[in-house]
């Protein structure tokens, strides 16, 4: 009987073991309140001043959450195209699917799921925790989720910036991204 306890034990563990999810997690502590933080993840203008310079948002359940990195691009092709938000709970959560760059299409054609959580610290800082789950394993899911593992925290360290120093000046990025979108046109 304790040989069956046993097994039946290391059995369960092991099945505990697997059914753990992989998932990247980040945070950062911001000057900025929950509102104001808020404001950041579900507003264009917010967007465009820490994560990327386009964007088209319905901060609604189900409503657009577009962030192009490439606003040049053809469409499909600019960033994080037809992601919707989950859930909303203002000012404290809010989750949205994620696909991966353009550069990995196999798992670009599936899709993840991102949590934002926004506690406040005390009046005048908050703490933000991100959380990037649903990864598939091996080949491009790898490649995505270490992809993922860097970008967020580039990111996050852009949010803390934006309520530091101001919003981010895209005008560098964007005219890189024109030169790179026009030169494979260019060629046919």
């Amino acid at each position: 009987m304790k040989r069956v306890l046993a097994l039946l034990a290391v059995l369960f563990l092991s099945l505990n073991a697997h059914a753990e999810e992989r998932a990247i997690v980040k945070e950062v502590i911001v000057k900025a309140t929950p509102e104001q933080v808020w404001q950041a993840w579900t507003t264009v203008e917010g967007i465009k001043s820490f994560f990327a310079p386009g964007a088209r948002i319905e901060a609604k359940s189900m409503g657009l959450f577009e962030i192009h990195m490439n606003p040049y691009a053809a469409e499909g092709m600019r960033g994080a195209d037809d992601m919707r938000y989950l859930a909303l709970q203002e000012p404290k959560f809010l989750s949205f699917t994620w696909n991966a760059p353009p550069h990995l299409p196999e798992a670009r054609s599936q899709r993840s799921v991102v949590t934002v959580r926004i506690t406040p610290v005390d009046a005048t800082t908050t703490r933000v925790v991100l959380n990037h789950s649903a990864f598939g394993d091996g080949g491009e899911w790898d490649k995505t989720y270490d992809y993922f593992n860097t970008a967020w925290g580039r990111v996050l360290a852009n949010l803390k910036k934006r309520f530091d120093e101001g919003p981010v000046d895209w005008t560098p990025w964007l005219e890189h991204m024109m030169k790179v979108t026009e030169a494979p046109a260019a060629k046919k």
